[in-house]
């Protein structure tokens, strides 16, 4: 069955007027992996665990973008949601998530923008109750907009991370090395509460997507025995 993302992208180009075109590429890709199919890496595709959640509250047209890493958050956390945003209404499952008993939720968003009141730097665990990370996947400017101007998120507590690594993030361009892809951000959710071996998963195969990713855009194949490749799949075969 196809994970929330991809349903999420059946479902805005199924509202599209036009066919959506990667920018720099009109080459078919694969449904899988997002990827042209010379450097397809479904194989490679770990197997969903955690006992964590993660949901995305995503840009309209976020889901449809290749090089989008909620994707791969997807592939390896099996509780993934995914939501897209829209001003002026919210999805009724969104809220439905939200309230869920068996689900300790927050808002991961940089600490600066918000009052000190509501920021958290770990989740606290909730005896009987599941941690649920909602990420606000967009651009930057998308992701402050959705912060604004979604009160429904007002009652959350927002769990600001304060992150030792630069971004490897490599895809799109950033103005600041310290803003993490979404990806990265999930990889630190998930290893602050003890799920280090899915946050590990999540980060090598963010390094191999991207791998991938970049040698077919620049015509050139994929080191299959690389070190990002060895280390996701020595990681796939622990979680075995």
């Amino acid at each position: 069955m196809p994970h929330a993302v991809a349903r999420l992208r059946a479902a805005r180009l199924a509202r599209s007027a036009k066919p959506f075109i990667a920018r720099g590429s009109r080459a078919p890709r694969c449904p899988g992996c997002r990827v042209l199919f010379s450097h397809c890496l479904c194989a490679l595709k770990p197997a969903p665990a955690s006992a964590a959640g993660v949901c995305l509250l995503m840009g309209d047209i976020e889901a449809l973008k290749p090089s989008n890493t909620g994707w791969l958050i997807a592939d390896v956390v099996r509780d993934t949601a995914a939501f897209g945003w829209s001003r002026t209404e919210v999805d009724p499952g969104l809220l439905a998530l939200l309230a869920d008993p068996q689900w300790n939720p927050c808002l991961v968003f940089p600490g600066e923008f918000v009052e000190a009141g509501r920021v958290i730097t770990d989740l606290p665990p909730v005896p009987g109750k599941r941690p649920l990370f909602l990420l606000l996947d967009g651009t930057w400017t998308e992701a402050r907009k959705m912060f604004r101007k979604s009160p429904y998120l007002d009652r959350l507590p927002v769990l600001s991370l304060q992150p030792e690594q630069l971004s490897r993030y490599r895809l799109r361009r950033s103005y600041r090395d310290d803003h993490l892809c979404t990806a990265e951000v999930a990889a630190i959710c998930l290893a602050s509460v003890g799920e280090q071996h899915s946050a590990d998963t999540l980060d090598a195969y963010l390094d191999v997507f991207t791998n991938h990713y970049l040698t077919a855009r620049n015509s050139v194949p994929p080191d299959w025995e690389d070190a990002a490749h060895q280390r996701l799949r020595a990681l796939c075969a622990a979680a075995v």
